[in-house]
């Protein structure tokens, strides 16, 4: 049977809770992309790729830096394909054929071009580059948020952009009025 479309999660964040298992997602915020019966893809905006700049990824891809663009963090996305670049970013600007409209306010662009365009000013007004994705099959993202593993929040540009990414996590559990040291690594039920 298919969902409703108001079960999906497009355009929403997934939040980490304490405890979910897996390392690599601990105390993450996810950007959902994209969810559907098929599955699910997001980008993590919260973790910085350690030792890489973005001035450094457009200087290995040859990339003229533009003399307005300021230098931002790439972010480690996921564990999908992380030698592959993905940009989150503003709707004001799209590649035709190759940018993906999330929602209202957010797309996102896996082509060369965007940074291009990003480099010489002439970009999305927002924008977060990400290496990789974090991805899950039909089913696999319904079981963790059954099993307690994440809580989702509505998307908004001022936590996604205007947010110190170390500050992102507990700001995106405070959208939901949660303190991050009054919550537990076990679930319950009523």
């Amino acid at each position: 049977m298919k969902a409703p479309v108001s079960e999906f999660l497009d355009g929403k964040m997934l939040i980490a809770m304490p405890g979910m298992g897996d390392l690599r997602f601990e105390r993450s915020v996810i950007f959902m992309c994209a969810h559907s019966d098929d599955g699910a893809m997001g980008l993590m905006i919260n973790k910085p790729a350690p030792d890489l700049r973005f001035a450094d990824l457009l200087e290995q891809l040859e990339i003229d830096k533009g003399p307005l663009m300021h230098d931002t963090d790439v972010f480690f996305g996921g564990p999908v394909e992380h030698g592959r670049g993905f940009v989150l970013h503003t709707n004001d600007y799209e590649v035709s054929d190759s940018t993906m409209k999330v929602n209202a306010s957010f797309a996102m662009t896996a082509t060369i071009e965007i940074l291009r365009d990003i480099a010489d000013g002439t970009g999305p007004r927002e924008a977060l580059l990400c290496l990789g994705y974090a991805g899950w099959g039909p089913g696999q993202l319904e079981g963790e948020l059954q099993q307690n593993g994440w809580l989702t929040c509505d998307a908004d540009e001022t936590l996604i952009f205007g947010t110190k990414s170390a500050d992102r996590w507990t700001g995106a559990l405070g959208r939901l009025g949660i303190d991050p040291r009054l919550l537990s690594a076990e679930g319950g039920r009523a």
